[in-house]
């Protein structure tokens, strides 16, 4: 038999500050609809720290010395993570076959790749990208760094093991398998030859100080991430992602998002296999420096 889990009652004006106590701070927004899986989901918190209510447990979000692990556990338990190798086929194609040998041209002097997974998860996404600039061959000898980043600490730590089950390769030819994999009991891990390019961080895309970190990129990819932000926080993302740009850098989205109504920043350009988001060059610029 199994232990009935314990539910805390969540009042409606309680999970509105609650609900938007969560989008300040990261982004996330949960609508109305989403009141039974605050009620559910945090309940087991406000259970772990004694709390009989939810409104004691607002209070704790807003003023403990400890409220920045407890909103970092929220965020662990409250987000979707799904992904796996190689995925949105097309996109990457464009990614492989018409950006990185543009790239390559235009700052062949300067010999530097820098490229940010934002929202990682657990890590094949920046992973995809580091095989796929290998086999494409064009940066021997170059300044290669892939920088994944993500909210979730607990996904954070699969992607650094870089371990995976069998579940992430349902769209990877085993060619990728075979030659950046070695298989481990249950698990597939990746090989030194990739992981050595790919360095990951705990990073709030919402946080204006720690994201000046990340550096100037020349390609962004944050596929399946702003739909879980409201508009004024995914503008927030778009603005900032437009700043961490290099002239002509560009920026990819899920297939499901677009910047209407969000930004005429970027251009929208089509190439061959999809449509992508890149950052227009200023008129005497030169993008090779």
């Amino acid at each position: 038999m199994f232990e009935k889990e314990d539910v805390f009652p969540l009042s409606v004006d309680v999970f509105r500050l609650i609900r938007d106590f969560i989008r300040d701070y990261c982004g996330i927004f949960f609508d109305d609809n989403s009141q039974y899986l605050l009620e559910k989901r945090l309940s087991r918190r406000l259970k772990i720290h004694q709390f009989s209510n939810f409104r004691d447990y607002f209070r704790y979000l807003l003023y403990d010395k400890n409220r920045d692990e407890e909103l970092s556990a929220i965020i662990d338990i409250l987000t979707v993570n799904e992904t796996y190798f190689f995925r949105e086929q097309n996109q990457l194609k464009a990614f492989s076959e018409e950006i990185l040998p543009e790239i390559k041209e235009n700052k062949k002097s300067q010999k530097k790749l820098r490229i940010w997974s934002a929202g990682c998860s657990t890590g094949e996404e920046p992973y995809t990208i580091a095989m796929l600039v290998l086999e494409k061959g064009l940066f021997n000898n170059w300044d290669l760094e892939i920088f994944g980043s993500d909210i979730n600490q607990r996904v954070l730590q699969i992607a650094r093991s870089g371990a995976y089950r069998k579940n992430s390769f349902r769209t990877t030819e085993p060619y990728y398998i075979k030659k950046y994999f070695r298989e481990e009991e249950s698990f597939f891990k990746i090989s030194d030859s990739i992981k050595q390019y790919v360095n990951f961080t705990h990073l709030n895309l919402l946080d204006p100080f720690k994201v000046k970190l990340v550096g100037i990129m020349d390609v962004i990819f944050c596929r399946n991430v702003l739909i879980y932000f409201d508009h004024p926080s995914r503008k927030k993302v778009v603005d900032m992602f437009f700043e961490r740009l290099s002239e002509g850098g560009y920026l990819l989205l899920g297939h499901a998002e677009s910047l209407i109504n969000i930004t005429t920043a970027f251009t929208l350009k089509h190439l061959k296999y999809d449509m992508v988001y890149q950052k227009p060059i200023k008129k005497g610029v030169h993008i090779d420096v």
